[in-house]
């Protein structure tokens, strides 16, 4: 069938497979090096209380069959081995089916990971990786031309990531409409990076050119996915630059780079570049990809109703495999930023003069004196969920308690997620947390104190606790 492949794309499909590849990378060694402390047999939320509360038919995957820390690790570190492989383009040099395969494999084995992940996984982007990397089995290789119907579905998937992140942001917060959000977006934002702090000091006038460059990107641009090229690819070329853009201003995992992908697999390179000499499609592999497009489009239906919806919904996945998905991001925007600063001492009776010593995170704000750091792509779970506790004690009542008890033994793989332990020798006699309101310093405020954060206390987020087996939970919010 002639129609059924475009040589011209076989350029977007190598840049794809391989930033993809480089996500998938990620993805497994933010599992391998991150597992043990949060869903671990000892973790958080460990992976067997999970497993012992639901059932093949809503969390399918490979612990079902068995589950220990070392075959965690065994699968986390497989997929990080197939995804250096992938990178290499070792699916170039096999047969059409065994490259197939070899796309398979990390599916599966990060679709394994995110079934059992709990709320550490709860996070749009997995879902997309996992629908993305389903898809990428059935682009081919090297060896053949890129089919159609699998590069459409690709565009399919991009438009639901803007226009869904487009709708929800029109249909929330009044400032998205009003273009003021980014007044706030930039101090308030989950895990600001090294130069947040600068966006946010950039003249309001722009912040508002920002959102309405923001509305064009989301709401118009996906659109024009689905036109004649070369106005495709322009439209894919703008997403790429407004995912930069968001790379710069923020941490947002792997979202932003795998959405540059996703755009890349729809510009045309053909004018620019001669596609290689490639054998003919086999008939076998027309099957498969046709059928993969009908099982997606009828899957597609509840994910494209919840987008034209007034109850739209963000990140939320309508299969238990994950294979057709909504997203959206920051449908409302905080307007004060809190953070819950975790705090220990060696003193055996807390009285008011007690010295409390604080705990240093990686990516999230603490030290205001520390600029925030690079760490997107890779995912740090842990601050970004202390970010959701700060909005709400109900967000870390599941696993805040089981974090403080692992801080209070010292716990050797809780400490490896933070950046800094007080207590390095003997662990802490009691350990607490406070909500503080963090602020920007102003350019003047910076100079005259090195500070690039400002903090006041607002309240308790947790009272002293002992070691011991008493329950740990988070201060109800008065």
């Amino acid at each position: 069938m002639e129609w059924f492949t475009a040589d011209g794309y076989w350029l977007s499909r190598l840049i794809f497979q391989r930033v993809l590849a480089i996500i998938y990378l990620t993805a497994f060694l933010t599992a391998a090096l991150q597992f043990r402390a949060l869903i671990g047999e000892r973790g958080m939320l460990p992976v067997p209380e999970l497993l012992r509360r639901t059932d093949w038919r809503t969390a399918p995957g490979l612990f079902r069959l068995h589950y220990s820390d070392r075959f965690f690790g065994v699968v986390a570190w497989t997929g990080c081995a197939l995804s250096v492989a992938l990178i290499a383009g070792a699916d170039s040099y096999l047969p059409l089916w065994a490259a197939m395969l070899l796309w398979a494999l990390p599916w599966a084995l990060y679709l394994s990971i995110v079934q059992v992940g709990d709320t550490w996984y709860g996070f749009g982007w997995e879902s997309l990786l996992l629908e993305t990397g389903f898809l990428a089995v059935f682009l081919g290789n090297a060896g053949t031309a890129p089919p159609v119907l699998a590069l459409w579905l690709l565009r399919w998937v991009l438009f639901r990531v803007e226009f869904g992140a487009g709708m929800i942001k029109i249909r929330g917060d009044a400032c998205w409409r009003r273009l003021t959000c980014l007044y706030f977006h930039h101090e308030t934002q989950p895990m600001p990076g090294p130069l947040s702090w600068f966006f946010h000091q950039l003249p309001r006038p722009l912040h508002r050119a920002e959102v309405a460059a923001n509305h064009v990107t989301q709401l118009l641009l996906p659109v024009l996915l689905f036109t004649p090229q070369p106005v495709a690819s322009a439209a894919a070329g703008l997403m790429v630059l407004t995912q930069l853009w968001l790379v710069l201003s923020g941490n947002f995992a792997w979202l932003n780079w795998l959405t540059i992908a996703l755009a890349l697999s729809a510009v045309d390179w053909s004018p620019a570049v001669e596609p290689p000499a490639q054998s003919a499609t086999p008939l076998w592999y027309e099957v498969v990809v046709i059928a993969v497009t009908v099982l997606v489009l009828a899957l597609s239906y509840r994910p494209a109703r919840n987008l034209v919806s007034r109850r739209q919904v963000m990140n939320r996945s309508f299969d238990p495999l994950h294979l057709v998905n909504t997203y959206g991001a920051f449908g409302s925007i905080s307007r004060v930023r809190l953070e819950v600063v975790v705090e220990g001492t060696d003193e055996r009776v807390v009285h008011p003069g007690t010295v409390w010593r604080e705990y240093g995170f990686r990516g999230k704000p603490g030290d205001p004196r520390r600029l925030p750091r690079q760490f997107a792509p890779y995912h740090l779970r842990l601050d970004w969920m202390m970010w959701f506790a700060a909005l709400s004690p109900a967000y870390a009542r599941p696993w805040f308690g089981p974090f403080v008890e692992r801080l209070l033994e010292n716990d050797r793989d809780t400490l490896r997620l933070l950046r800094h332990n007080p207590f390095p020798g003997v662990p802490p006699a009691h350990v607490r947390a406070r909500v503080y309101r963090y602020r920007y310093t102003t350019w003047r405020e910076l100079r005259a104190t090195g500070r690039w954060w400002h903090r006041t206390y607002v309240r308790d987020f947790m009272r002293p606790v002992p070691p011991g087996p008493s329950p740990v939970s988070p201060t109800r919010r008065s």
